[in-house]
This record gives C-alpha cells, structure tokens and sequence, in this order.
C-alpha cells in the first residue's frame, strides 16, 4: 500500500539520507485541502497542472565514476582544530568583549568617573551595537557594500577575510551582548548601594531587568539553541524583547528621577539630553525594522517525497539569500535558504526536510499561506560575487543554501551529495539543476547507487585544482561540515561553512 502524507513523516535527521525505498509522489494540485482543483481559485493560475516527467541530459564521462565509497576519515591534527575553533567569530568576541572589560575594569576601580556615573549608557550602548549586528537590513547593507566595492580585483586575502567578517558578526553581537549584561550588573548594584535615595520601583526593575537578560543570553548558547529550537525561540526572541523593554523602562525612569529631591521629573527637554535615551531609541528602531516587512503570503507546496516539502513563493530573488517563515505572524520562525533563478524569475523556492514539528507539518498538513519577511537576509553565500571561480559542495537538504549560487553564476561549480535525489527532491529542483547548469561543472553523487558517501576531500582537492576555485562554500549536517573543513584546512584550500549549524 502506498504511503498516506496525512500520516507522521519521517524524521530527516541527517543532511545527507535519502528517501524511503518506498515512495510515492502526492502531486499539490491532488490535495483539495490545500490546493483546490478550481482553475479560478487557484493561488498560482498561470503555473501548468502537468508536468511531463523530468529527463535528464546527456552528460559527459563522469570521471569518478571508478571512485568507491569510502568509512571514517582519518581525523586532522590538533593544529587544525585548535584553528578552527578559534575562528573569526570567536576573534570578534574576543575584541568586542576585551574593550568592555578594560572599560568596566577602569570603572570599578574607580579610576574612570564618567563610566562609572553613566553605567546604564553603557549598557544599553552594547545592547544597541549587538542588536544592530543581527539587523537584517543592516546585513543587506553591509552585503552589498562589500559586494560592490571588492569583488574579484582586490586580492584573495583581503575578499576572504571580508567574506569571514560577514559571516562572523555575530562574534560582536555575543561580545557587546554578554558586555551589556555585565555593564547593567553594575548599573543595579549602584543603584542598589544608594538605595536609600532610589524610589523601591526603580530597585525592583533593575533586578528583574538583570534576571531577564541573563535568561536570554542563556537560551541563546548554542546547545540550546541547536538542540531547542523552540525553547530558543520562545526565551531569547520574546524574553528577549521583554528584558529590553524593561531595559528601556529601567533606563528611562533613572532619567526621571531625581535622588536629591526623591521625585519623578517627567522633563521631556531633560530626558531628550541624556544618552542612553538615544541609544534606546537606536535599539527599539533595530528591533522594529525587519518586522514591517512581514507579510501573509500565498504558497503552492509539493510533496516529493514524505521527508521534504518544496515550498514555492512568488517573484525572483537574487543568490545567496535566505528567508524566515512561519505559520504565526509572530513566532517560531525557521529560516532556510532560497533557490531562484534570479530577480526575473517568477518564483522562489525553499527545500523544507523533516527534521521537527514546524516543517513535519508542512508534509502532513500543507497550508495555502505562510507568513514571511518580504525583506530576506543574506547569507553567507551572497559573497559568492567576490570570486573569479569557486566550488558549492552540499548533502542532502543543503542544495536549498547552494543551488542558487550555481544557476546564477556559470563560474561555480557544484558538488551534491545524497541518496536518490531525483527522487527525494523531485521533478522541481532536478529541473533546475539540469537546466541551468551544464554537466563540465556538476557532480551528483547518489550513495544509495555507490554504496556511501565518497572521499569528499579527493574530490574537492581535484575539482579545486582542475577547476582553479578560489574558495570553497559547504553546506551539509555538523560531522560533514566538520569533515570538510578539517581537510580544506590541512589542504591549504579556503573555505566556508554557509549553513546556521556551524559551531558556535
């Protein structure tokens, strides 16, 4: 009996496991629920009902074809992993965090008058930076800055570094974060030793002020957020939110103030004239920003297989993108990366693999709309035009961050590695790839047809030297992401992990 898509899905754990051996494809435009068969309410009219099976193109001589697979890798030395582990984001950390700390020493000990009086600045400056750096239209800026002034004339080392910034900023966003925290720690133990002179709500909010910042820089570590998604979401996101505007609140009402006479002073001209009040503002305009671009959006969904869902929105996109959908208007938003043929096209897509409730239910119950920033962010990969030629080696579900990379631009080459992917994927993305990108720069390698996974660093040392890359973005789950930098590092060969599972 073929299998129902109303039932459980399967987990897709790993980035690179295929399909069941049994499956079936459950055609969108079949599932009344979601997409009726009515020409004239049909979200997408003018998308053809039918589609005539896919066929691939001739292709030249696969030259590893002879290539088994292979087991275990032999692992990299201590060198390697010690530079791995201390990569650019935990540099930016390291500066953001250690100019706080000589501030804050230099403030305790009382040897900086003006820190310690305006401690709450501080607190809320750091806060201000951090958020900043996590602003999705400040990204897109700082992107195509970098994207416009340095691509392929200035040297290697230098656009390389610049894709590793922009990849990393999130190095400053934790240094500033946890800098803020510390800052405001101080701020309320102030306040608490002239307690006498503070008003007792003044006191109390600063504490629970404190209480909530810590429990949102918390749910942000990396095993929580990994492994939690939603108690990420739920505490770092609106906990988060919750503990600014109680920083704001805290801010603002020791602004108002005044200790000598024990009064509230509610002078607009006074509060206008402090610091710390702009840089609330700041914050709060960070925080808003990408909000106003969320829309309810039309969707058509189709079902290849039941361990992904092609999720298919309007308009073209440019490369290097991702998106945030949700179910909500408001909470619980995935990102996953954006496949299109460019700004002309007419749609864009983005490859859902089961992996927990959010995207199991987009198999077993697929919805007509989601909820979306128009406004996507860029990723990593968006850097992809700071470079002559380079190399796009994905697993699985990774083909969702590379894909687009490789149809935009003829001087990239792309490596996918999976388990019957025409058929875990469908008609869709095989078109796609078949489409727009020529067989000299393709290789799908099929471990359920080879018997594993290959030797993915014989391959990326070949394909590197032969196709002369500059650089080399992957995308797949922890251990292959870990794999392929590990070897990239002792080749010699620059790269980058474009996926949101690098470790942090």
């Amino acid at each position: 009996m073929s299998p129902d898509p109303r039932t459980p899905a399967p987990a897709y754990d790993d980035a690179e496991k295929g399909t069941l051996d049994q499956v079936n494809v459950y055609p969108v435009d079949k599932k009344p629920l979601s997409f009726p068969a009515d020409e004239k309410k049909d979200i997408f009219p003018d998308e053809k009902k039918a589609l005539a099976p896919f066929t691939a193109p001739a292709t030249k001589q696969d030259p590893f074809a002879s290539m088994k697979a292979t087991g275990k890798k032999k692992p990299a030395s201590k060198a390697t992993i010690v530079k791995l582990w201390y990569n650019t984001y935990r540099k930016l950390f390291t500066i953001a965090f250690s100019v706080n700390m000589i501030m804050f020493g230099f403030a305790v000990s009382g040897h900086w008058p003006y820190a310690r009086k305006f401690a709450g600045a501080f607190a809320v400056a750091n806060f201000n930076f951090s958020i900043l750096m996590r602003n999705e239209i400040f990204g897109r800026c700082l992107y195509l800055i970098v994207n416009t002034l340095f691509a392929k004339w200035t040297p290697l080392w230098w656009r390389l570094g610049c894709t590793s910034v922009l990849q990393h900023l999130g190095g400053i966003h934790s240094g500033c974060a946890i800098s803020g925290i510390i800052w405001l720690t101080f701020k309320v133990v102030l306040t608490y030793e002239n307690h006498l002179s503070e008003n007792n709500a003044i006191l109390a909010l600063g504490l629970l002020t404190n209480v909530a910042v810590v429990v949102t820089a918390i749910s942000a570590f990396p095993w929580v957020r990994n492994t939690h998604h939603n108690v990420f979401e739920r505490h770092h996101r609106f906990v988060g939110w919750t503990a600014l505007l109680m920083t704001w609140a805290f801010t603002i009402m020791g602004d108002i103030y005044d200790t000598k006479t024990r009064q509230w002073v509610p002078d607009g001209r006074h509060l206008v004239r402090q610091q710390d009040f702009w840089y609330v503002m700041g914050m709060t305009t960070w925080i808003v920003l990408p909000w106003i671009c969320t829309r309810e959006v039309p969707v058509d969904i189709e079902l290849p297989s039941p361990k992904v869902a092609i999720v298919r929105f309007r308009r073209g996109m440019q490369q290097g993108l991702l998106g945030r959908i949700s179910r909500s208007a408001v909470k619980e938003y995935h990102a996953f990366g954006i496949i299109s043929e460019g700004t002309h096209a007419k749609y864009h897509y983005m490859i859902c693999g089961v992996q927990g409730d959010f995207t199991r239910s987009l198999v077993n119950d697929p919805p007509r709309t989601l909820w979306t920033r128009e406004l996507k962010f860029a990723g990593v990969s968006n850097t992809s035009t700071l470079y002559k030629r380079g190399i796009r080696i994905c697993t699985g579900t990774g083909i969702g961050a590379a894909l687009s990379t490789c149809i935009q631009s003829p001087y990239w080459y792309l490596i996918w590695i999976g388990s019957d992917q025409e058929k875990t994927f469908g008609p869709t993305i095989s078109g796609l790839i078949h489409r727009h990108i020529e067989p000299e720069r393709l290789l799908l390698w099929d471990s359920k047809v080879r018997g594993g996974r290959p030797d993915t660093m014989k391959i990326l040392k070949q394909v590197y030297h032969d196709w002369n890359a500059e650089v080399v973005f992957i995308t797949s789950n922890y251990i292959g992401n870990s794999e392929m930098m590990e070897g990239c590092k002792e080749a010699g060969i620059p790269c980058f992990v474009t996926a949101a599972i690098l470790p942090q």
